[in-house]
């Protein structure tokens, strides 16, 4: 057993940008109930922060591993032209048929990047254990109990003051018994996880420190954000302080120390990935986020017009066939965000 800690980047880096968003957002959430636990709608300031600045901003980080990295966008060349041709063609499509199924279809696509997201955070930090085929199982029964556990909550108890995307993007049906059942399986996976830490921890005098925190993190954030407590605000400050953050220093890490030998083609790469380059590289995040958000409040929302003045004078569309195409072209970058990621983190794709 290599006693070293699996960090990615270093210690203080992997703490601060990782490993500790998902305990600072519940900290927040804790320490201000009024403002966040029973909160229905989100100030203006606040929304800005999270979703401008976080929640859009990750998807666009997607864009330092594929169309932005010249060698990347090279050797995947087809696949990263045909995913939004077809994420938008098939957005066409579903928002034809009904519109409320786009955002569901969308919802279920986001979802199963988020839970995919922290198990990838589990596999990175347990890639130096050398363990059973049984304890690797435990630790990957545990992070997606983390996730999903709260989703069949969700699902199963009709009444959350939130939602994902759009009201009713989520099925629900009210089943105590199922819930039940379910509650008593999360918690008998939860104690199994920590008898094997136990064990594990006074058999070996060494605990890894950064996967122990992501599964903690994973099951405090979500549980709290989607059992525990139902409102909006918490919700959506759990959810994306825990996922949007860690993901951007992700892709920073991996890019920086991937591209610190290389000659550089890309100037936006080389611009984002010298000395200065993390100023760059949320600059640029920001600016692709605002003019996605512009759009969108333009055209569609119009919720935060005081935002997103240079956008007023686009015109709003009520018509369905306008719709049809403005909507998935401009969810386009989420869309093209959840499937391209199922892609670029493994090891046998060449990203």
């Amino acid at each position: 057993m290599d006693n070293r800690q699996p960090w990615l980047n270093s210690k203080w880096s992997d703490i601060f940008f990782i490993l500790s968003p998902a305990f600072i957002s519940l900290l927040l959430v804790v320490l201000f109930p009024a403002q966040f636990q029973k909160s229905v709608g989100i100030p203006v300031a606040y929304w800005v922060f999270l979703i401008l600045f976080i929640d859009v901003a990750h998807v666009y980080s997607t864009l330092y591993r594929t169309y932005f990295n010249s060698e990347n966008f090279k050797n995947q060349k087809t696949l990263l032209l045909s995913v939004p041709l077809v994420c938008y063609i098939f957005g066409i499509i579903i928002y034809k048929f009904d519109a409320l199924w786009f955002w569901r279809l969308l919802a279920y696509l986001a979802v199963y990047h988020f839970i995919r997201q922290q198990y990838g955070f589990m596999r990175l930090y347990s890639r130096t254990e050398k363990t059973s085929k049984a304890v690797k199982l435990i630790d990957q029964v545990a992070i997606y109990t983390a996730t999903i556990y709260p989703l069949i909550f969700w699902h199963l108890s009709p009444g959350r003051n939130f939602n994902w995307f759009v009201e009713g993007d989520f099925l629900s049906f009210e089943n105590d018994f199922l819930l039940h059942y379910a509650t008593i399986l999360y918690v008998a996976i939860i104690s199994v996880y920590v008898l094997k830490e136990t064990i594990s921890c006074m058999k070996n005098k060494w605990v890894n420190v950064p996967r122990n925190l992501i599964i903690i993190g994973t099951f405090l954030s979500w549980y709290f954000g989607i059992v525990y407590f139902n409102g909006d605000m918490a919700f959506t400050t759990l959810n994306v302080i825990s996922h949007g953050i860690p993901y951007m220093a992700l892709i920073w890490f991996f890019e920086k120390k991937k591209n610190h030998n290389l000659s550089l083609k890309s100037k936006i790469c080389s611009l984002c990935f010298d000395k200065f380059g993390i100023v760059y590289f949320v600059m640029i995040l920001l600016v692709f986020a605002y003019l996605e958000e512009g759009l969108w409040d333009g055209m569609v929302w119009r919720e935060h017009q005081s935002v997103f003045k240079p956008f007023v004078f686009l015109p709003y569309l009520n018509s369905n066939n306008a719709l049809m195409l403005i909507v998935p072209l401009l969810s386009l970058p989420q869309s093209t965000h959840y499937v391209l990621d199922g892609f670029i983190w493994k090891s046998k794709n060449k990203f």
